[in-house]
């Protein structure tokens, strides 16, 4: 904290750090349910289909890769595009609450690329209806999907009809896809077929709103439209105001907080810890320097790098470096590659997180080792 501005209580950057890192459960491993978890941080970005163990590792005492497996399994948790139009892990009440929130970030997508501009002069209501009966008879990859929509719409390119469908209807991937040790390829369908509950009629953007400030809080109204995806919640924040208490950050932007949301002291260690490839909290937010700064997040989300960005590793609250690992036959290795020198006692700290990180992800009776490369 630093000099009010206005009377405001004006928060440093550290101090933007500790609190996120309290409310993501990143500054100590909580002895909490998975389910919680998940819905605690209002889902989980899920790119790639073991990235949520890895960040719910992090986040939970002793937690075992079939907590969350036995979810998907049970049908408990799911799959689905939402916040950003990308696929976010969230619980099975969460996916019938957010997914009508995040309708217009989906029909936004959809027209702003060269797939909305292939659906020009189809009626898109028929295309959803037919798309929902074909999921709905029985679950089928996007490559099926659009196969059978063509049937009907043959002047249409069957990926763009898929693609319609994927934005403009509430569509889950089914297990085994997102199931840890599966593979296969996406299998889809409605929410709604596969939970046999319908979506929330009336889901409340103000709620939305609190639960994000109550993971990512201290925050900025754009913060959460970043978050999101969506745009003009600036009314809600508003709506808001009285029940909420407000700070400035070291530039001078307002940002909006639950009056009980933790705010710990800026000098308050931070242990190290490993994050997947697009973890939530490195997107949560319209100005990400309180996690990571300027030049790290562009060396993390290069163009350059071919496929999935590598995983983060938090050092004193902030990336640091970024880690991959390797399979053989016989062994499994974490290489990590500092983006700025480590003091020895963090680099101590690097590797044996690094060691439990392997003992959680390695096969059984692989040889594991860490590979520290210098910095640069």
């Amino acid at each position: 904290m630093t000099t009010p501005i206005s009377g405001v209580e004006v928060l440093s950057q550290r101090a933007l750090n500790r609190a996120l890192l309290a409310r993501q459960k990143l500054l100590q491993r909580e002895t909490i349910s998975t389910s919680e978890v998940i819905e605690h941080l209002v889902g989980m970005q899920a790119q790639t289909p073991n990235s949520p163990y890895i960040a719910l590792w992090s986040r939970i005492e002793g937690f075992q890769p079939d907590k969350l497996s036995n979810l998907i399994l049970n049908r408990e948790a799911v799959r689905i595009v939402l916040m950003r139009s990308t696929i976010h892990l969230v619980t099975a009440r969460d996916c019938l609450f957010l997914r009508p929130l995040m309708n217009p970030v989906q029909v936004r997508n959809l027209a702003s690329t060269g797939w909305g501009r292939g659906l020009d002069g189809v009626d898109l209501d028929a295309l959803v209806a037919a798309g929902r009966a074909i999921l709905e008879e029985q679950p089928r990859t996007a490559k099926e999907l659009g196969a059978l929509l063509h049937e009907r719409w043959p002047d249409r390119d069957p990926a763009t009809l898929a693609i319609a469908i994927r934005n403009l209807a509430p569509l889950v991937q089914i297990p085994p896809r997102g199931v840890w040790g599966k593979g296969g390829q996406a299998t889809l369908t409605t929410a709604e077929s596969w939970l046999g509950r319908p979506l929330d009629g009336n889901p409340s953007p103000d709620e939305m709103v609190l639960r994000y400030l109550a993971a990512f809080g201290p925050a900025s109204v754009m913060d959460a439209q970043k978050w999101s995806g969506l745009t003009g919640l600036r009314d809600v924040f508003e709506r808001l105001r009285p029940q909420l208490v407000t700070f400035r950050n070291e530039q001078g932007k307002e940002l909006f907080d639950l009056p009980d949301g933790p705010r710990p002291a800026p000098e308050t260690p931070a242990p190290v810890r490993f994050l997947p490839d697009y973890d939530n909290i490195l997107l949560g937010h319209a100005d990400r320097t309180r996690i990571v700064s300027d030049e790290a997040r562009k060396r993390t989300f290069s163009s350059s790098n071919i496929g999935l960005p590598p995983g983060t590793v938090l050092v004193d609250g902030f990336v640091h470096a970024t880690w991959t690992i390797r399979r053989d036959r016989d062994s499994t290795t974490i290489g990590i590659q500092p983006m700025q020198p480590i003091a020895k006692e963090q680099r101590e700290k690097l590797v044996e997180e690094s060691m439990r990180l392997l003992a959680f992800m390695a096969p059984e009776g692989n040889a594991m080792s860490v590979q520290v490369m210098e910095s640069g």
